[in-house]
């Protein structure tokens, strides 16, 4: 069957998710997309059975991202599986406004809860006097966030704590997070994607959504966060108030609530401490 043909049955397969036909080709057959139209070629019958496995689990619910192992952040690649979330657009507007704060200024950066890497190796990337720490509970998922700082070139540090138990070690001039921050009971009416395959503990938040901004805010920041340092959270969309009232209780200042490319609350930035400039 030559390509331009699967495609258009690869869609029909797909139905809703008719979007991800080229993305799956692509990824089997080796193809730039690109290639499809401009170099089409026939597709052998391996790369059909292959396709065909991946429509199934696809069809079923599995994320495609976790059925290929790897999505797009940033412009680059991440490699994903069953301990780690699925990075998600929405996170670039934390990373974009967390590169922009540092700039070309020599910092040490510690991203808590990093799961694939893709918020620390993001800023590494893109800041290149960045000292960049990334903390899990688990080595496996710090297995994933290195082997995610290889595959995009850049240098971090990897620490394995539980946050909610611990203290990590070192001093920071900024700590960046995007913690779990769903409320307990909201997780079972999610998307059946989102509960049934990504993990529960990257998601739960407690039972207001708020426990990992108190014990970082409240506990650990002003353990390790130099003073006049800089805190961003990534929040969802009804929890700007809340956040900015946490770290505004604990020693915070300059608090700024900043919103996605949808307009939902997404971000919150804050100083530790009175800070002589704002942003």
């Amino acid at each position: 069957m030559v390509v331009g043909r699967l495609r258009s049955e690869v869609r029909k397969q797909l139905g809703e998710n008719e979007h991800e036909a080229d993305w799956i080709i692509s990824h089997v057959t080796g193809m730039a997309q690109s290639d499809f139209v401009l170099h089409p070629r026939e597709v052998t019958d391996e790369e059909l059975r292959a396709i065909e496995d991946i429509i199934v689990r696809r069809n079923s619910g599995e994320p495609l991202q976790y059925i290929l192992g790897h999505t797009e952040f940033m412009g680059m690649t991440f490699k994903v599986n069953e301990l780690t979330l699925i990075p998600r657009q929405d996170t670039e507007t934390l990373v974009e406004n967390v590169v922009s704060k540092i700039g070309k200024k020599k910092v040490r950066v510690l991203d808590i809860g990093t799961g694939s890497g893709c918020v620390g190796i993001s800023i590494a990337r893109f800041c290149k006097n960045a000292e960049v720490t990334l903390l899990d509970y688990s080595d496996a998922i710090l297995a994933v966030a290195k082997e995610n700082a290889e595959l995009n070139g850049v240098q971090v540090k990897t620490m394995r704590c539980d946050i909610l138990e611990e203290i990590p070690e070192g001093q920071y001039d900024v700590i960046v997070s995007n913690p779990p921050y769903i409320e307990t009971d909201t997780i079972f009416s999610l998307d059946n994607i989102v509960k049934s395959y990504e993990p529960v503990e990257a998601l739960d938040g407690g039972f207001d959504g708020l426990m990992f901004y108190r014990r970082i805010s409240e506990e650990v920041a002003g353990e390790i966060l130099c003073e006049n340092g800089i805190i961003a959270y990534e929040i969802g969309y009804n929890q700007g108030e809340d956040v900015s009232e946490i770290l505004r209780e604990a020693d915070f200042s300059n608090i700024k609530v900043i919103r996605d490319a949808s307009d939902n609350d997404r971000v919150v930035m804050a100083r530790f401490k009175p800070a002589l400039f704002g942003f």
